[in-house]
């Protein structure tokens, strides 16, 4: 199964990160997004970081173009219709997600594979709203998505050992370190980094120690490059509260029960950096 074209959906801040280390690995790619702005938006990054690339000299001024010649801006879904590959990293909604699933199965080839780019929802479920559930596949990027080296890749129930081997081999090509994980609610990643974040939170919550305090222990005593209430704030506070309510929905268990100051700050609409505040504050 060869794959050369490939649909990005979502042209935010994972999507144009996959759409970047798609190009610059040699696919064609379509970055989608439902309005121009976003996908102009979403280029317009892409653009800045390659150049960012090339002042410092880890880039010819030939490779950029190359790469940027590979980058076409969608707006139409029909676009999926020659590819071999659809990557969906859209919000994080089962509905929206269940959705676009279902009419990228009418559009795209019979060969496609869909693959999701989500950090937590199962693929079974997603896979469900389609007629090839076994061409289905996570795709889990880490963000920011040309820095970070792993990519979770996630069998539904359905997905066969050449969709999977597929997309092992094309995330070896991105540069990525592959690693084959089972449908799981959180996956790896999110089961395990998401309740520490939540605790953090609790112990904020609970007056144990500042925010700095937390932060400074898990970086000076646990090695962590930066500590887990600046982590929430990076990751976005609503995504933090929606993958811990994944976790409790999914397992049924009072261990992944969201902090209620996680919700608090939510509500407030202080959901980290992309708002200008969150644990700590950005303006």
């Amino acid at each position: 199964m060869k794959i050369q074209k490939v649909m990005v959906i979502g042209a935010g801040q994972m999507g144009s990160g996959i759409a970047q280390v798609c190009a610059m690995a040699g696919f064609e790619v379509f970055l989608h997004d439902l309005k121009e702005d976003f996908v102009d938006r979403g280029l317009s990054v892409i653009k800045k970081n390659l150049s960012r690339q090339v002042e410092k000299g880890k880039m010819t001024e030939e490779a950029q173009n190359q790469t940027l010649s590979m980058l076409t801006a969608s707006t139409d879904l029909q676009n999926a219709s020659g590819v071999d590959l659809v990557i969906e990293a859209a919000v994080e909604n089962m509905e929206i997600k269940s959705k676009l699933f279902a009419q990228l199965d009418e559009i795209a080839p019979a060969h496609a594979i869909l693959a999701s780019n989500t950090s937590s929802l199962p693929i079974t479920e997603i896979a469900a709203a389609t007629n090839r559930p076994e061409q289905v596949i996570g795709m889990h990027f880490m963000n920011p998505v040309p820095v970070m080296k792993l990519v979770e890749i996630i069998r539904g129930l359905a997905t066969t050992d050449e969709v999977y081997q597929a997309i092992e081999d094309m995330s070896k090509a991105l540069g990525k370190i592959p690693v084959e994980v089972n449908d799981f609610p959180g996956f790896v990643s999110n089961r395990i980094l998401m309740p520490m974040i939540n605790e953090a939170i609790y112990t904020l919550y609970e007056g144990v120690a500042t925010k700095e305090a937390i932060d400074e222990v898990m970086k000076l005593g646990m090695n962590h490059p930066m500590g887990p209430l600046t982590l929430a704030d990076f990751i976005g506070l609503d995504t933090c509260l929606y993958i811990m309510e994944t976790l409790h929905e999914g397992f049924g268990d009072d261990k992944y029960r969201p902090c209620p100051l996680l919700r608090k700050y939510v509500k407030a609409g202080w959901l980290g950096r992309k708002t200008g505040r969150g644990f700590y504050s950005y303006e």
